[in-house]
């Protein structure tokens, strides 16, 4: 199977950050994590397309990544897409977790490329989801249990 690129979805739900209202922050630290991947930023272009939804869209000569950035519902859409067989776009998404600061995220890892020309073959779809104040409510609570076991 040949895999001429790699997609990562993203879903950022009730983001925390004060990064939401400010493009500028957005855009310098997006690009900041492209040019830490040591992928070459060719464009980028910010879009306010109604009241609390601005468009983010970066054009790297190895692909590209979009985001939606949805103020008012502290949630971010996006999609990076990768044109090496070996990317890691989960990379820059955890430095766009940063930004954002997210209580809940779902990702979904697409490889992409041909499949097969003479045989139907689905690609393998691998989708997270991890909230993490579920995560810290557990670690929380086996300290606790920890704790009580001691005395």
């Amino acid at each position: 199977m040949t895999i001429l690129a790699r997609q990562l979805t993203l879903d950022l739900y009730k983001c925390k950050s004060s990064a939401l209202l400010d493009e500028a922050i957005i855009k310098r630290e997006v690009e900041n994590a492209i040019g830490s991947m040591g992928y070459r930023l060719v464009n980028s272009a910010v879009n306010k397309i109604e009241d609390g939804h601005t468009a983010f869209i970066f054009v790297c000569g190895e692909g590209h990544i979009v985001l939606h950035v949805y103020a008012e519902l502290a949630y971010v859409a996006g999609d990076i897409f990768l044109m090496r067989e070996n990317a890691e776009p989960e990379r820059i998404f955890k430095d766009i977790r940063n930004i954002f600061k997210p209580e809940k995220t779902k990702t979904t890892f697409l490889k992409r490329g041909d499949f097969g020309r003479e045989r139907e073959v689905k690609p393998k779809i691998k989708t997270r989801v991890a909230p993490f104040r579920q995560i810290h409510n557990t670690g929380a609570k086996v300290i606790r249990i920890l704790a009580r076991r001691k005395r």
